[in-house]
């Protein structure tokens, strides 16, 4: 053979053949469709792993609340704070709890515009957020421009139904315009550690929900949010009702974990004060005693009730 026949022999077998480079491709597909899954798995497991983590801050710095005031915060008071309100201080946010204004009219109303308070509930807080919770960072809400949304609520208990008596959706329960409840967190509630006679590791503080702000059913919305609440606002301490809304900073165990997942039929009242989150099947709690759980969705329904009352003196069993 000639050398420049050599030269040519070779540059002819010089690279890939299409079907190489094809079989290449396919290789390459196959092992990232292998992967991506893992790899998703994996993302998830970390969004759990800090969800979990925000939520036992959120409990270490209620026990800290209890420690100085000898209770747990209310739920929400007669002018439109809520638990998330007086935690503030014990979760490294003094400054802006300083800022607020606790008194009627003006600049002490939630959605005064341009006021301190309004400033504080469009103030973003990644502690009160499932990094998993799929809504933005800030909502136009009502009177409030910007608000954000928040993915965990107090435990009201096991007694209500719907926001105010008028609408119960289940017979001879509560509307959480109620003074008393059965849970943590109500109107002016004052619940001690002592008052958890059930068992604070076989209580419910807090647990996650499946924020959904564009979701509405029933005419009610899956807002669920934080520090404080124009609709609230209303609310009197003196046995009297009045608001609305308190579902945007409770939950009650009455019904399924992720009900509007689980039974679109559902009444939206119900929907909203169900707890839930953005994972699969299930949710994160913490329980009075401070640690975290995850609960599956299909614990059965009469255990999850007694999880959510302090002093019912049920019989608990493991979950």
């Amino acid at each position: 053979m000639t050398e420049p026949a050599k030269l040519r022999h070779r540059r002819l077998h010089r690279g890939f053949t299409l079907i190489e480079l094809l079989v290449v491709i396919a290789i390459i597909a196959i092992l990232i469709a292998l992967l991506l899954p893992a790899v998703q798995q994996a993302r998830e497991a970390a969004r759990r792993a800090s969800c979990k983590n925000k939520l036992k801050q959120l409990a270490l710095g209620l026990h800290n609340y209890h420690d100085v005031a000898n209770c747990f915060p209310f739920g929400w008071d007669q002018r439109g704070s809520s638990w998330s309100t007086m935690l503030l201080p014990q979760i490294d946010q003094g400054p802006l709890y300083k800022t607020l204004i606790f008194r009627e009219g003006g600049p002490g109303n939630w959605g005064a515009n341009g006021s301190p308070n309004e400033a504080a509930v469009g103030t973003v807080l990644e502690v009160f957020r499932c990094p998993s919770m799929s809504q933005p960072l800030h909502v136009t809400n009502g009177s409030i421009p910007n608000r954000v949304p928040a993915s965990y609520r107090g435990n009201a208990g096991s007694e209500s139904s719907s926001d105010d008596a008028s609408t119960i959706t289940i017979p001879n329960t509560k509307g959480l315009e109620h003074l008393k409840q059965n849970g943590i967190f109500y109107a002016c509630s004052r619940i001690r550690l002592r008052d958890i006679v059930d068992g604070s590791s076989q209580t419910l503080l807090l647990g996650e929900s499946s924020t959904a702000t564009e979701f509405v059913k029933d005419g009610q919305a899956m807002d669920h949010w934080y520090i404080g609440s124009p609709q609230t606002d209303p609310c009197r301490c003196d046995g009297s009702t009045g608001g609305t809304e308190f579902s945007e900073f409770v939950g009650t165990t009455i019904v399924g974990i992720n009900l509007r997942k689980n039974n679109p039929a559902a009444h939206g009242r119900q929907m909203e004060l169900s707890f839930g989150s953005y994972h699969s099947g299930g949710a994160h709690f913490a329980l009075g005693d401070g640690a975290v759980r995850f609960i599956s969705e299909n614990i059965d329904q009469i255990l999850y009730r007694n999880l959510g009352s302090r002093n019912g003196g049920e019989i608990v069993n493991e979950f």
